[in-house]
């Protein structure tokens, strides 16, 4: 199945489903090479690095990307460990992630989890799959359908 790697952020409105009720997500333009989504009250801010002539003043959109898929991962590590009642206090996790020497897609993401010193051996296989449930994750692994469409403005 293919896979997603990037994230392109070029229409107005970027609609979605969100179980069966259809959600809009609005992006807008600030100015510059910054690009922003608007969504459930929050801004996410993005711009590109002085070398793609931007400010370098947030985060690019690949790397929310990865951030999200790290984030999210993330998330399910740690409600294994409370669940549990483990230690999180020195729970880490880190990506590591390649790029095509050319085409600078992405084409291997690690993700290293640093457990706590007295975490069970036999949790370990067990903090990987909760890991896997990641809701983002999965999307890479099912990819959904995409439809890029225009409107005029009014």
């Amino acid at each position: 199945a293919p896979m997603f790697y990037g994230i392109c952020w070029h229409l107005d409105i970027i609609e979605f489903l969100e179980g069966d009720t259809l959600m809009a997500m609005e992006i807008s333009f600030p100015g510059g090479k910054k690009v922003d989504a608007h969504f459930k009250g929050f801004t996410i801010k993005t711009d590109q690095g002085e070398k793609d002539g931007g400010e370098n003043s947030a985060p690019t959109p690949t790397f929310l990307f990865l951030a999200s898929l790290g984030t999210c991962a993330g998330y399910y590590a740690l409600g294994f460990c409370e669940k549990r009642k483990f230690d999180t206090e020195k729970l880490k996790l880190e990506l590591e992630f390649k790029s095509h020497k050319k085409t600078r897609m992405i084409e291997k993401i690690r993700m290293k989890l640093t457990l706590p010193p007295d975490f069970p051996e036999k949790y370990k296989p067990a903090i990987i799959k909760a890991m896997n449930l990641c809701y983002v994750k999965k999307h890479l692994h099912e990819p959904p359908e995409f439809e890029t469409i225009t409107k005029s403005a009014d």
